[in-house]
């Protein structure tokens, strides 16, 4: 009797819960796929999660595997929805989180107030004790302080405590020490210790993470706890695996303790997978952009690696410095630009789109439910980009009436034509978003014409050739299930955990055998983490990166480094892929030493990652998939009579060329003219622009 193997993911987002699960039968390697949405359900966000499987019509008793990302964290941070927190610090730098950085985005407003910080001054204490910057005790710590400390968070209604001190990247053993004695004392409480998130330097920044850290400890434990059960009351056999911000998963116990991790879980995943499916079909230099109905976000992927960093603030805008969190964080640029983006006159007489959103309710004027700004989506509609008969897969009937009367009101402040303002809304969109993947490509010393642009998310299809058109990209692909895209990227990640070691060296005689033990020092305490959970040392696998600086600078150049033991015949191999990276990035190197300031190792295990296997190719006549013809507006290009395809009936091998429109339940794939467009073993559509001239 043949066993189908069930994964499913899970996402849930501001709006929509999505949900994948591929259903592989073992013996004859078929597979299908179920995609399936349903309403995001605050606060009890759980409840969604629950109905899209109920939705999807997937058995939570029948799941081989179950990993899921979610916006919990994040929201809880920007809403304020997280408990009271204290915070334990050393004496004499309670003011930490006050003072901040002195990098005040709006300069020459001579009224800027840095942001409040997340625990107010009376709630932090100190304790005596000090470590110096090498990890040697400068003053014994005093823990006789802890309980009157203790007993006034009581009094004050604190629901967790954030500990950290100073110098504990460099020696953790008074965190340790406090951290055990708050535990001994107050049981109840939720706690963590700077030192469980991170061990880079950076005393405000790193004071600041643990205190979000522990601001939202209490919300995503209680909605973890309540998603395990609600899975397992369902019989789900398998402990479920939570999406972490560094493109990997990790299991419910760790993320709990440090839900931090999770603060952008959602779009790690979608670009973990852009890279996972570059490998897979063999583009490994890929630009991914990701178009929601609110935002858009790009990331740059090399190599097939996802550029990852902890230099992550929320809440950066112009007009305030934000907050630091000090977690390993995927490297993208996010801009106030989707599909409900709104587009608006300045008083100048200047046309903008975004940042401001229509969201969900009311929406776009074309939703019929009171809105009455034009948005992108309504360009889209008007110009025949977005099939009016079709629209949201035939979910909502497009009041075409309302758009056209916002266009038009935008059109008469602008003195121009409905179809002109529509036009306008697209074209800034897209020049928008074309210098988003600037800011991760080319501004950083990459040629985007060796990348090829992925695009995913309901609206990264419609605008993805445009996009890459003014970039040069070798090509465009766009994924089978675009919409749901990030809840297959976590299918496709590993159980990962990032380790950060603050060790600050020159790159000197010497110094290569002290490197090495610091690694394998860290590759001792991450195996044992892993195998606390019952992972085995032969699953873990490691990579190794170095933070380096010109001598005396400020910041860091993060470089891979090559497999095998360091020592100083390393050295001068590593030097040189630093001022490499470095001159990439800043167009200029420096004759001066070089210091390593730290490491940074990857850990990671396989826990049941999805294998795709490729679909035999059939006939290039694509012609059975296609439903009609519509006039379509290309915005720069004019409007041409173009071929529509159904999304849902292209099978692997189809060809043809554009004008074109392909149309599915959650998808629209605009193709422009001269593209040629060929559909691979994975169901995925590559969009040779030009028709293949460049």
């Amino acid at each position: 009797m043949s066993k189908i193997n069930r994964r499913v993911a899970t996402d849930v987002g501001g709006t929509f819960t999505d949900l994948v699960c591929f259903e592989t039968n073992t013996e004859t390697g078929v597979s299908r796929v179920i995609t399936s949405k349903s309403d995001t359900t605050p606060p009890d966000f759980e409840n969604g999660v629950l109905n899209v499987l109920e939705k999807g019509n997937v058995e939570a008793s029948s799941i081989d595997y179950f990993a899921h990302g979610t916006t919990v964290v994040i929201n809880a941070l920007t809403e304020r929805k997280g408990v009271a927190v204290g915070l334990i610090t050393t004496e004499g730098f309670r003011d930490v989180l006050e003072i901040a950085r002195g990098n005040r985005p709006d300069f020459f407003n001579l009224h800027y107030e840095k942001p409040k910080p997340f625990v107010p001054r009376f709630l932090r204490q100190e304790v005596p004790g000090r470590m110096s910057y090498k990890g040697k005790e400068r003053e014994p710590l005093d823990l006789s302080v802890l309980p009157s400390i203790l007993e006034d968070f009581r009094k004050e209604g604190v629901e967790a405590i954030a500990i950290s001190l100073l110098h504990s990247y460099a020696n953790t053993s008074h965190e340790e020490a406090v951290l055990a004695e708050v535990q001994k004392l107050w049981p109840e409480v939720s706690v963590v210790a700077s030192h469980q998130i991170t061990r880079e330097w950076r005393e405000y920044e790193r004071t600041n993470t643990a205190v979000l850290s522990a601001y939202v400890q209490p919300v995503a434990a209680r909605y973890l706890a309540k998603l395990d059960a609600g899975l397992k009351s369902r019989g789900l056999k398998n402990n479920p695996y939570i999406m972490q911000s560094n493109c990997g998963v990790d299991s419910l116990e760790a993320t709990s303790k440090t839900p931090i991790t999770m603060v952008e879980s959602g779009p790690a995943s979608g670009f973990w997978g852009a890279a996972e499916l570059g490998r897979l079909i063999g583009e490994n230099n890929v630009l991914a952009l990701d178009i929601g109905g609110t935002t858009a976000k790009c990331s740059l992927i090399e190599n097939g690696e996802v550029r990852i960093m902890t230099d992550y603030w929320i809440e950066r805008s112009r007009k305030s410095a934000g907050y630091p969190i000090m977690v390993p964080v995927v490297d993208l640029v996010e801009i106030g630009n989707g599909g409900g983006s709104i587009a608006w006159v300045d008083d100048y007489g200047k046309m903008h789109v975004g940042p401001q959103s229509a969201g969900a309710l009311p929406g776009p004027a074309a939703y019929g439910k009171g809105g009455k700004s034009a948005t992108t989506t309504d360009a889209n509609l008007w110009l025949g980009r977005i099939n009016k008969d079709y629209f949201c897969g035939g979910a909502i009937d497009a009041d075409m009436t309302s758009a056209g009367h916002a266009l038009k009101e935008l059109g008469d402040k602008l003195g121009v034509s409905v179809d002109e303002a529509a036009e306008g809304i697209v074209r800034i969109a897209n020049n928008n978003m074309v210098n988003a993947l600037k800011l991760v490509s080319l501004n950083r010393g990459f040629d985007t014409r060796d990348f090829t642009l992925l695009a995913f998310g309901g609206g990264g299809a419609m605008h993805a050739v445009a996009l890459g058109q003014e970039l040069q990209v070798k090509k465009v692909v766009v994924p089978a299930a675009a919409a749901v895209f990030s809840a297959w990227g976590m299918m496709m990640s590993d159980l990962r955990r990032d380790f950060f070691v603050t060790r600050l060296m020159e790159l000197a005689e010497g110094t290569g055998n002290r490197i090495e033990a610091i690694f394998n020092e860290t590759e001792e305490s991450a195996l044992q983490t892993f195998g606390a959970e019952g992972v085995s040392q032969d699953q873990v696998t490691f990579m190794r990166y170095g933070k380096f600086r010109y001598q005396n600078q400020e910041h860091t150049t993060e470089v891979l480094l090559e497999n095998g033991t360091i020592s100083d015949a390393s050295l001068q191999k590593i030097a040189d892929d630093f001022h490499e990276a470095y001159e990439r990035e800043y167009t200029y190197r420096l004759d001066a030493p070089v210091e390593m300031v730290g490491i940074h190792l990857v850990a990671k295990a396989e826990v049941g990652k999805l294998e795709m296997k490729p679909e035999v190719l059939g006939d290039a006549d694509a012609s059975p998939a296609r439903k009609g013809t519509r006039e379509v507006n290309y915005a720069l290009e004019g409007k041409h009579v173009a071929s529509i395809y159904d999304g849902e009936r292209l099978e692997p091998g189809m060809e043809f060329s554009g004008p074109a429109v392909i149309e599915d339940s959650g998808t629209t794939i605009v193709i422009h003219p001269q593209n040629a467009v060929a559909i691979d073993a994975y169901r995925n559509v590559h969009i040779t622009l030009n028709g293949g001239v460049q």
